[in-house]
């Protein structure tokens, strides 16, 4: 006989399974929204590496398009949370939110299935950018299990990136406000080390870029595919693998128990 806690277990996991396929399904129905998603950050790699890139020095004189790529793939995990705040804010929006808690269903499985489908969604964003990247001359030089160690760090900014996404769109329930979203986190974006080097920046701006997030991931994805980086002496430069798993870990701490909580509280 199945133990009550085997069965929740299946029970959570078939319905978790239920809400990404259903997300996947919109995805199959709209491939132009995701083939705008996809194809976005492939523009941006081509208008910085190629429109900018001439105007930019790397250290040892090295290409900017290999310097560029590993603080793309970030970013692009970083915008992801756009996407899984419109997503969620949508369906809270509609009232789908609402009908979906009103089933017989795993009550953290709404949530769990969005956050399942985002992160392959980010799986297929960080796979085009790569593909983009190695069609214009990048690739990793250190091999491929320090490879997979940089994309393993991508999808886990990416996790946490959800989790804000989820919380958010939980909090506020309206798509439109996916514009002063977007005033937060583009700033977070380019406030990193991803174009220029922190050095660079006024003092209170570059401790900013090297405490970032972001800066972390983008550092960290440099040292593991082997990939030009600045020359940077400051605590957190040195210590961006460490910091790449530690920062996104810290916001997942934060952010899905928030997360869970408001969904728990939607009605009231």
């Amino acid at each position: 006989m199945t133990s009550l806690p085997m069965h929740r277990a299946r029970w959570a996991f078939t319905d978790t399974a239920t809400l990404t396929g259903r997300a996947l399904a919109h995805w199959a129905r709209r491939p132009g929204d995701l083939l705008v998603v996809l194809l976005f950050p492939v523009l941006l790699v081509l208008m910085f590496g190629y429109l900018f890139g001439g105007a930019m020095a790397v250290p040892d004189g090295a290409d900017y398009r290999e310097f560029l790529l590993p603080g793309m793939v970030a970013m692009t995990m970083l915008f992801g949370v756009e996407t899984t705040y419109t997503a969620v804010a949508t369906d809270t929006a509609r009232g789908v939110t609402d009908r979906l808690r009103a089933l017989p269903m795993a009550r953290a499985a709404v949530v769990t299935g969005r956050a399942l489908a985002d992160l392959l969604h980010g799986a297929m964003a960080l796979a085009v950018v790569l593909g983009c990247g190695v069609l214009i001359g990048w690739q990793p030089r250190r091999g491929p299990a320090l490879a997979v160690a940089a994309v393993g760090l991508l999808l886990l900014l990416r996790f946490a990136m959800i989790w804000l996404g989820v919380y958010l769109a939980l909090l506020l329930r309206r798509p439109e406000a996916v514009t002063a979203l977007q005033t937060l986190v583009w700033p977070l974006g380019f406030a990193s080390n991803t174009f220029v080097a922190p050095a660079t920046m006024p003092d209170w701006l570059a401790t900013i870029a090297a405490w970032n997030p972001l800066s972390a991931t983008v550092g960290a994805c440099r040292e593991l595919f082997g990939n030009p980086g600045w020359d940077a002496t400051s605590w957190p430069a040195q210590h961006s693998v460490a910091l790449a798993v530690a920062w996104p870990l810290v916001l997942v701490a934060v952010f899905l128990p928030l997360a869970v909580r408001r969904w728990q509280r939607l009605s009231r």
